[in-house]
């Protein structure tokens, strides 16, 4: 079977992002490096940002140091009595301006996603609007945060229960959402009355700050949301030690929410933890197969492969096998691989040269091992961040790739005979994140959803995700849940209250 070329642009643009970010609306969104106390502080070390498509300099933002976590905590501390008081309408009022800020600027923070994450332009607008929606839905939520009233079990007593704010909070963000992973948590602890300290990954540093421009123009006061970059490690353990912080909500890869999660426990905080996914993605012979590739495609290349939901080991049932990966390999052999800001672009770099090699060596050792490799031949002019679409088909159990996250544009398929092995298959891993289900069987879908092990199943369909919805895992993919009523919980903490002698 040939592979099509794929589609790409020539020698990447230096100078398309910075070009961009030139001419963005809200040129104050580039100025600054950390909003702590209400002030913006430049830092004393400047480091750069880079446009992984290209390798160029974009930008320079300062590096935080561990005295200014200290400050940030202080600030919080501070701020933490007014904020809890506040009616919740009030708070939701707040995030209702903070998300419609974010609408109203949604192309400004479109372009800083994509220059320095790199995801395609259509994606990164897709990513301001969700992000901004778990402003909205908390904003509500907050307002629903009821406690209960229990039929006592002591005479002449009234027994019920109240939700109250944990206190302040931390949140360390990755770089594959760069504003969807900030608001999400922020949109809860605040909805909560906790304030919040935001530490986003290195590489993505500018839209995190842009955000927390407009949540500072939405009125959210001094103390209660703020943003420091810098060193992971340097500003983490402080988060970590201080007592203070008494929440803390991380995510990003299994190995570091390990490492956070045994650092937190010394002050025994409450932990919410979104970590590594290793999705399968099972399409048995009685579904139509266009509707499965299609499927497919979207769970697999969405953000070009750099998402913790993307199906990672499709599984296809031996009746339709050789047809799928057939479909699946012309539907691959479409994507456009280029710079995110370039308009036809459907796949972009990685945001880490680290993530691309991991690829490359998934791609060599499943070949080693008797793989069939169909991908169009790397272009030279492509940046080495650059990942074209691959499919590897054969696929066993002893490849990396098997039993590895890709997190990237790397689909791996293997063939499966029956229901009752693919479920042993696909449960066979410490991950426990995410799965999908393709099949017309209304029954077989009702048993196959209850019997695997992960948190979130897609059954017919690739996505899921939203405000409504509880996100999070089993197993080694994380704790606790993020977005839908369960969200706001990891926030609060339940307080039991007891009034007795009510007897005239």
């Amino acid at each position: 079977m040939a592979f099509k070329t794929i589609r790409h642009k020539g020698p990447q643009s230096v100078g398309l992002a910075t070009r961009h970010l030139q001419n963005l609306r809200r040129r104050d969104f580039l100025a600054g490096s950390a909003l702590v106390d209400g002030r913006w502080l430049a830092g004393e070390a400047r480091e750069a940002v880079i446009d992984p498509a290209t390798g160029e300099e974009i930008a320079e933002v300062g590096r935080c140091a561990a005295e200014d976590i200290n400050l940030a905590i202080a600030a919080a501390e501070r701020s933490f009595a007014a904020w809890r008081e506040l009616l919740p309408s009030r708070r939701g009022a707040i995030l209702r301006d903070w998300a419609s800020l974010m609408l109203d600027h949604s192309e400004d923070l479109a372009i800083l996603v994509t220059s320095e994450q790199g995801k395609p332009l259509a994606e990164a607008r897709h990513e301001i609007a969700y992000g901004a929606g778990f402003l909205e839905w908390f904003a509500a939520e907050g307002e629903r945060a009821y406690g209960e009233t229990i039929p006592s079990h002591k005479p002449a007593s009234l027994v019920h229960v109240r939700m109250q704010p944990i206190g302040i909070a931390a949140a360390i963000t990755p770089w594959n959402f760069p504003v969807a992973m900030i608001t999400r948590k922020a949109g809860a602890a605040l909805a909560a009355g906790c304030p919040m300290v935001v530490k986003p990954a290195p590489e993505t540093p500018l839209s995190a700050l842009a955000v927390a421009r407009l949540a500072e123009q939405a009125g959210i006061p001094p103390g209660v949301f703020q943003v420091l970059v810098g060193n992971p490690i340097e500003l983490s353990a402080p988060l970590l030690r201080d007592p203070r912080i008494r929440a803390l909500s991380f995510t990003g890869s299994t190995q570091v929410g390990r490492l956070l999660l045994e650092g937190a426990a010394e002050t025994v905080k409450k932990v919410s933890l979104e970590l590594g996914g290793h999705a399968p993605f099972i399409v048995f012979d009685d579904v139509d197969l266009d509707r499965a590739v299609k499927g497919a495609m979207a769970a697999k290349f969405a953000t070009s492969g750099q998402d913790c939901l993307a199906a990672n080991r499709i599984y296809v049932q031996r009746g339709v096998y050789s047809a799928f990966v057939e479909a699946f390999a012309d539907a691959i052999a479409q994507l456009n691989v280029g710079h995110g800001l370039e308009p036809a672009t459907n796949i972009g770099p990685m945001t880490k040269l680290s993530v691309a090699h991991k690829c490359r060596d998934q791609i060599d050792d499943a070949k080693k091992k008797g793989a069939r490799v169909f991908s169009a031949k790397q272009d030279e002019r492509l940046a080495p961040n650059f990942v074209l679409p691959t499919l590897l088909s054969d696929v066993t159990e002893n490849m990396l790739i098997a039993h590895e996250e890709t997190f990237g544009p790397v689909a791996a398929v293997l063939p499966f005979d029956s229901e009752e092995e693919v479920i042993a298959r696909a449960n066979a891993s410490e991950m426990g994140l995410a799965a999908y289900i393709y099949t017309d069987g209304l029954r077989r879908a009702l048993r196959v959803s209850e019997q695997i092990e992960y948190g979130m199943v897609g059954v017919n369909t690739a996505s899921f995700t939203g405000p409504p919805i509880p996100f999070g895992g089993w197993k080694q993919s994380g704790l606790g849940r993020e977005g839908s009523r369960h969200g706001i919980e990891e926030y609060m903490e339940m307080k039991y209250v007891c009034f007795g002698d009510l007897a005239a």
